[in-house]
């Protein structure tokens, strides 16, 4: 990741980009129970409130072990790829006890039962974090839209527009990180898709009207939230 500073508009930053609260604590996204190490440099921070930062761990946490124990078909930590969330799920009771719980076999395979609203904090949390930080225009109001669904599920179509969507031509806010990747490094919008780690998780931050972030985890899970 490209170091890149803030020039944007100042009222638009230095408070929780959550809440709109005080800003106590910096908020790292991707987080990084979600990467491996050894971690890339300059990973994104937004400002955040340490009551928002606390209830994002917790949510960011479930929907991590959630998405290993899918990929690997299996609760059990000495069967995810992940050293991290295997030790994470080994250590933590609750979280194990919720991932034993939300799996059943029909019809011999294995179908998972989710915490839907767990699952778009978690992601709202990340989009609100990169509207701040990539594009400068921080939203604490509700979405649109949070959605998620597995690549794998999705028409040859759906992938093709996720993947490459059809963009007008509108530039983000001047100073914000999102026209230095366009300006200054040739990057992040000519090929829409910024690499944060191979494998793990890339994102994008689309301003065209509406606001978009569209992410990818595990190469598995790919996410939209949209105001």
């Amino acid at each position: 990741m490209k170091r890149l500073e803030n020039n944007g508009d100042q009222r638009n930053q230095g408070f929780c980009v959550h809440c709109g609260g005080v800003y106590k604590t910096d908020d790292h996204v991707p987080p990084k129970l979600w990467l491996d190490d050894p971690l890339p440099e300059n990973l994104a921070i937004a400002p955040s409130c340490r009551k928002c930062n606390k209830a994002c761990a917790e949510n960011e946490a479930y929907l991590a072990c959630l998405l290993e124990c899918v990929i690997a078909g299996s609760s059990d930590p000495a069967k995810l790829r992940r050293p991290k969330v295997a030790k994470l799920l080994a250590s933590n009771f609750s979280l194990a006890e919720k991932m034993d719980s939300a799996s059943r076999t029909e019809n011999g395979q294995i179908v998972w039962n989710i915490e839907a609203d767990r699952v778009k904090q978690g992601l709202l949390k990340l989009a609100r974090c990169y509207a701040a930080y990539e594009l400068n225009e921080p939203r604490t109001d509700e979405p649109e839209s949070v959605l998620w669904m597995p690549l794998q599920s999705m028409t040859p179509d759906q992938i093709e527009e996720f993947e490459n969507p059809d963009v007008p031509a509108v530039w983000p806010e001047v100073g914000s990180r999102a026209m230095s990747r366009l300006v200054v490094t040739g990057d992040g919008y000519e090929n829409g898709w910024i690499e944060v780690q191979p494998g793990n998780y890339r994102f994008m931050a689309l301003c065209d009207g509406s606001l978009r972030i569209r992410m990818v985890l595990r190469e598995y899970l790919a996410c939209e939230v949209e105001w």
